[in-house]
């Protein structure tokens, strides 16, 4: 959320975000903000004027009483008073209100170094690593070859519908050794190991993404104020809701770990058959609560921790600085990792690393601060460290060999009770 301190001192800033965003609809509702927001002010002063007038009045109509004195024109003024304090009330509560959903649904101010692009082909690309395999043999798709290892789709529509899938044996082993392998990869880099509920409540959660996230991506928990969580970094965000956090303890870093739930509603839907989009997945995330001069470098370190997980299991990949026609509403800057599936001859996306700035953290009252010191909002920053299911499509197109098994990456291999192929049976 921004704060309405910008609207006040420096609207210009959040016209040029919006007109980068291409986003009209919100750049029209800027001086409904500043009118709303003006006459709010206006109104709550009114008010406080009214409640100051109400204990003047009372104090003169007990002092009069005292002295013995006529108290009957104070006694009127103090009958009309209610009714002009509980409608100006009204009034201010439903403008507050009114206020903060169009703060909730303005969008968070860009990095200057986010590239102008419509959608997410003028990403830019920022590096490369690895090199591109060559195979002489025709390439199996993923589907083929996770069948062959344990995967089941067929089965797993029969049990819960489209878009699941269930892991036996060893592709199930290859799935948890990903994990394991970005769990211990972010350890060694000082992240603690977060396990989260898998349902969070509605107001934490307003707090923490685009709310029209609530119909296109969470499922809704019947008769119940619940949301499966659709990543660990929500719930990691809500954590410190409306607390303050002393300096000292900055940067907190977490590294997340859970099932994680999604409509998949939109532009890409899910995958009639396969792994890189499903209802039903498992992530690692990273996720830091840090001071507000720090964020930019630990995005860049952030970005660095997700690499190394692919560099260490020796896949092909690229960076990308998202543009502004795909980058969302809660990031100011967001870098993918692309890694090179073989058989669909493309990059595909396997991480997103966002700085958010202040944006989650005004929404959810977090702050930091000096003990008996000025308090301040923090910046939040989430990272995939890897999604396994998508890190699994990655590793069976590289890996394959023309047989049909597959290879195990070297540094899994600790991971698979020391298992170096799979398919052989």
């Amino acid at each position: 959320m921004l704060d309405i301190q910008l609207f006040r001192e420096h609207p210009e800033i959040i016209r040029k975000n919006l007109e980068k965003r291409k986003d009209s609809e919100k750049l029209n509702q800027v001086d409904d903000i500043i009118k709303l927001d003006s006459e709010w002010r206006k109104r709550k002063a009114d008010l406080d004027s009214l409640r100051a007038e109400r204990n003047k009045v009372s104090m003169e109509i007990n002092a009069l009483k005292k002295e013995g004195k006529d108290a009957s024109k104070q006694i009127k003024k103090a009958a009309s008073l209610p009714k002009e304090i509980a409608e100006g009330e009204k009034w201010v509560s439903e403008a507050e209100e009114k206020l903060r959903n169009y703060l909730m649904r303005m969008p968070n101010i860009l990095h200057e170094s986010v590239p102008y692009g419509k959608d997410d082909s003028e990403n830019v690309e920022v590096r490369k690593w690895g090199k591109i395999p060559k195979f002489d043999f025709e390439l199996k798709t993923h589907v083929e070859i996770a069948e062959k290892i344990g995967a089941d789709f067929d089965r797993a529509t029969k049990l819960s519908g489209s878009g699941f899938f269930v892991l036996t044996g060893e592709i199930a082993l290859l799935e948890q050794a990903i994990a394991r392998f970005a769990i211990d990869t972010l350890i060694k880099k000082g992240y603690k190991l977060f396990l989260p509920p898998f349902m969070i409540k509605r107001k934490p959660y307003e707090g923490v993404t685009d709310l029209s996230d609530f119909e296109k991506v969470m499922y809704k928990v019947e008769n119940d104020d619940e949301y499966l969580i659709a990543t660990s970094e929500h719930p990691m965000a809500a954590f410190f809701m409306n607390e303050t956090i002393d300096e000292k303890m900055l940067p907190i870093k977490f590294a997340g770990y859970s099932q994680c739930f999604r409509k998949e509603i939109g532009a890409h839907g899910i995958d009639t058959k396969g792994l890189f989009r499903r209802h039903q997945f498992n992530k690692v995330e990273q996720f830091v609560f840090c001071r507000p001069e720090d964020s930019w470098k630990i995005h860049e370190e952030m970005i660095k921790n997700a690499e190394d997980v692919f560099k260490g299991l020796e896949l092909p990949y690229h960076v990308v600085n998202i543009c502004t026609g795909d980058i969302g509403t809660v990031a100011a800057k967001k870098y993918d990792i692309e890694a090179w599936m073989p058989r669909q001859n493309k990059y595909g996306e396997v991480v997103s690393c966002s700085n958010c700035t202040d944006y989650q953290a005004r929404r959810l009252n977090i702050k930091c601060g000096k003990e008996g010191g000025e308090k301040r909002v923090l910046h939040t920053l989430n990272s995939t460290a890897v999604a396994t299911s998508r890190a699994l499509v990655a590793v069976l197109e590289n890996y394959q060999n023309k047989d049909g098994t597959v290879n195990v990456p070297k540094v899994l291999v600790p991971y698979m009770n020391g298992l170096k192929v799979l398919g052989n049976k």
